[in-house]
């Protein structure tokens, strides 16, 4: 039976879960209905473009976690140290509670990745920037900041494929503790 929900935040955490089991392709609206217990009038209550908005409003509550959570504080933290701490922690933190899987990248992995790419590209790009902006501010040239970030998210990503291939959850927090030693490291 359909579970009645109030609001439209509790179907999009519902739907997160599913796309970040199944990513978009799979989740077919019948998989996402039985999955979140919502019917089909509630689900196009909330997302009247159906799936794809779904997946929008996903995507958007957790680019809205990440801007509060990590990108802000690495703009905002004088401490460059305490940001790139900060940061490790909350991306331990979040990743760990989700099954290791980061939506944005998941969702670029099926045919409709266009529809997203925008959002992606975002994501990505505000994280890189926001981690060489704490860099810089750490005394690391422009273009070491730049690239050290762009290495530090590339590896969290790639880490988080790593823990899932291997089903191991301590693989992916020691990647995050050496991420942070390097980002961390004296200029050359």
């Amino acid at each position: 039976m359909a579970r009645t929900v109030l609001e439209r935040s509790d179907a999009v955490r519902a739907l997160a879960d599913v796309f970040r089991k199944r990513g978009f392709e799979s989740g077919s609206l019948s998989v996402i209905q039985q999955e979140t217990g919502l019917g089909r009038g509630s689900l196009y209550h909330f997302f009247p473009a159906g799936k794809t908005d779904m997946a929008r409003a996903v995507l958007e509550q957790v680019g809205t976690w990440f801007e509060e959570q990590i990108f802000v504080p690495l703009r905002t933290t004088e401490n460059t140290t305490s940001a790139i701490e900060a940061m490790s922690r909350e991306v331990t933190d979040y990743f760990m509670s989700r099954d290791s899987v980061c939506l944005f990248a998941a969702i670029t992995l099926g045919q409709e990745k266009a529809t997203f790419a925008e959002a992606v590209r975002n994501y990505f790009t505000d994280w890189v920037d926001a981690l060489a902006v704490a860099l810089q501010r750490g005394g690391l040239s422009t273009q070491e900041a730049a690239a050290r970030a762009l290495d530090a998210v590339a590896t969290i990503q790639g880490g988080l494929i790593l823990a899932r291939a291997y089903g191991d959850h301590a693989t992916f927090p020691r990647i995050i503790d050496r991420t942070e030693q390097r980002l961390l490291a004296p200029a050359p």
